[in-house]
């Protein structure tokens, strides 16, 4: 049986590909056009990876506003992205990468909307080739070759915050079970060099054995077996604040809390040449002008698009997904569990995620709103759907957190038929001036900035120099991270902590501690540990997760952490993952960050208020409207 090796070319000096057949006879050899496109692609990608590796501390927030402050009508920036989600921040690091001169402006935090609260799977979309391989759809079946391209790039660019997740698929009859092996094998086959794992099939008891709480037996059916597959998991809106700081180390000006109130046009024209911002903290508000304007604004991209033109064409039709967190009881560690049809033709899953189990989801439409909540029936459908399938009981109490995201499905407002709604994105400059990127998924958004910045070059004639470099670029804390890590951590610091009579005690950087900064900073949880240990914050912040009081203080200094519901929903996941911890660790976090940012009491009080609310909005069982009696 042939094998193949394929080599890739890691240096300059690299004159060959070789590609060698054990079993064949020969050996083939190419030599690489090497063009001065390449050559400078490399010096300016060896230059920014520089700049994040050996100086990775993030321009401050007053310095980040002067710049944008400095982009005046004659010396413009060349792009101003608007929204900080996934595709903003990546249109940021991308053009910022081609030596473009950047801002971009965020109206709450990044990754506040949608990209927060997303099924935290990084796929290529097996129901999309299942619809290509029926409906004999070349288009379905671009976007999966594309996605399954991509979920790889997304793995290799932040390992420490992206892995390979088994999902495991129930089978109750032998024609699902032959039909399912048969399908994954082809969603195999398609990811081709990009393949994460092989899929496999495993006995009824095989099954049992890696999911304990898969039911073997339901209503009139017994499980047969079951096809395991691959997707990618991540921790979603630490990618994207590391998307942020990695554009920021690199040279992009980029604010949060940071919102346009209108549009700047040329004098007795119709392009639009920069924006009004205000500060949300401060409500001072300032002129910021370039070349070129990038609407990224997720679900809000039609109310950015009204600020230019209140007759604009709607691009967006909303779709609300709803998700719960339950006990880690409920899935095993490293091992997903995903229906593709329940008995209502809608997906099911179950994913194992920071230590807790993730169910969803819902698909229904919905209005758009800053701060969407999980309606009671949505949660109740997800136990419903999930209760089928397990063999434990499916309680409403075990309900810790429970979030709505909105997807942004999009259409194209100058296509002939606006009927479609695409699950692809959609780059259009329907206004001279604003380029809008929407629709798409998390899996894509490097691809979608790409797309963004190319449109915004042609748009505005700018003069890039060298083209994208973020398929090669790993976000700050990515370089140089393996996944034993953690044990430097554990084996070089101690936890410093601050005891009730307020003498300092040491403690043990423990395993779950040391992984969790190993995993949701990489190379940066040394800088982390170093404060736990240098300033005493080396306690937890909730009992029962890893978070530790040293976390505040660094997400404060370098990850433009600046207000309590930026950390415990974004910088940690506290929020997602327990309303309740969240509630009870908020006191001590804004006591952190007082000291930070030196808020005073009247700040504080507004803190705690503002986040008490946002807690509310996360239907956990405390947070529940009724009980009907079925999950109790």
């Amino acid at each position: 049986m042939a094998s193949f090796f394929r080599a890739r070319r890691v240096s300059l000096t690299a004159a060959a590909t070789l590609t060698a057949a054990v079993t064949g006879s020969y050996v083939a050899l190419r030599i690489p056009n090497i063009s001065s496109n390449d050559l400078n692609n490399n010096k300016a990608l060896n230059t920014i990876r520089d700049k994040i590796i050996n100086n990775p501390v993030v321009p401050s927030r007053d310095f980040q506003q002067s710049s944008l402050i400095g982009a005046n009508h004659s010396n413009p920036l060349d792009i101003l992205v608007v929204g900080g989600g996934a595709t903003g921040c990546g249109v940021a690091l991308d053009a910022v990468t081609r030596g473009l001169r950047v801002g971009l402006v965020e109206r709450d935090d990044f990754s506040s909307g949608t990209s927060s609260r997303s099924t935290k799977l990084i796929h290529g979309g097996v129901r999309y080739l299942e619809k290509a391989v029926f409906n004999l759809d070349y288009g379905q079946l671009k976007l999966v070759f594309h996605a399954l391209e991509e979920r790889k790039q997304v793995i290799d660019n932040a390992p420490h915050l992206c892995h390979a997740l088994p999902c495991m698929t129930p089978c109750f009859s032998w024609f699902e079970a032959v039909y399912y092996w048969v399908g994954l094998k082809m969603y195999d086959l398609v990811a081709g060099r990009r393949l994460l794992h092989l899929s496999r099939y495993y006995s009824a008891q095989e099954s049992a054995e890696l999911f304990p709480t898969l039911a073997r037996k339901g209503k009139d059916r017994s499980l047969k077996g079951t096809v395991v597959y691959y997707d990618g998991q991540m921790n979603d809106s630490r990618v994207n604040v590391g998307l942020a700081c990695t554009a920021a180390l690199a040279g992009a000006a980029v604010l949060n809390h940071a919102e346009v109130v209108s549009f700047l046009k040329e004098e007795g024209g119709e392009r639009i040449i920069g924006a009004r911002i205000r500060d949300n903290l401060s409500g001072a508000e300032f002129d910021t002008y370039a070349k070129v304007v990038v609407n990224a604004g997720g679900p809000f991209c039609d109310s950015v698009r009204n600020l230019a033109d209140k007759e604009a064409k709607p691009m967006i039709c909303p779709s609300s997904g709803v998700h719960i967190v339950l006990p880690d009881y409920y899935s095993p560690e490293g091992m997903g569990l995903i229906v593709p049809k329940t008995k209502d033709g809608r997906v099911v899953f179950m994913l194992p995620w920071l230590g807790r189990t993730v169910a969803g989801t819902t698909d229904s439409n919905t209005s758009i709103t800053m701060l969407p909540e999980p309606h009671e029936d949505e949660i109740e459908f997800i136990l419903d759907a999930i209760c089928d399938y397990l063999n434990v009981k499916v309680r409403r109490t075990d309900v810790l957190s429970a979030w709505s995201g909105i997807r942004p499905l999009a259409t194209d407002p100058n296509a002939k038929n606006t009927e479609s709604i695409s699950r692809d994105h959609v780059v259009c400059e329907d206004l001279p001036g604003l380029v809008t990127i929407t629709g798409g998924k998390w899996t894509t958004y490097r691809s979608m900035a790409e797309d963004a910045v190319d449109a915004a070059i042609k748009s505005g004639k700018l003069n890039p120099a060298n083209s994208s470099l973020t398929s090669n670029l790993r976000l700050v804390g990515g370089d140089g991270w393996d996944p034993a890590f953690f044990t430097v951590l554990a084996q070089e610091y101690v936890r410093m902590k601050v005891s009730h009579t307020g003498k300092v005690v040491p403690g043990v950087m423990d395993t779950a501690a040391a992984k969790h900064l190993s995993h949701s900073y990489g190379t940066m949880g040394e800088k982390v540990a170093s404060i736990a240990q240098k300033e005493n914050l080396g306690k937890r912040l909730a009992h029962g997760y890893p978070y530790l009081e040293a976390e505040v203080a660094y997400c404060a200094r370098n990850e433009y952490c600046e207000s309590a519901v930026d950390f415990i929903a974004r910088r940690s996941r506290l929020a997602f993952l327990d309303t309740d911890a969240a509630g009870r660790a908020l006191p001590r976090v804004i006591e952190i960050l007082a000291a930070e940012h030196q808020w005073d009491k009247q700040r504080q009080k507004q803190e705690f208020e503002s986040a008490t609310k946002f807690l509310e909005s996360f239907k956990s069982s405390k947070n529940a409207q009724f009980y009907d009696g079925k999950h109790t």
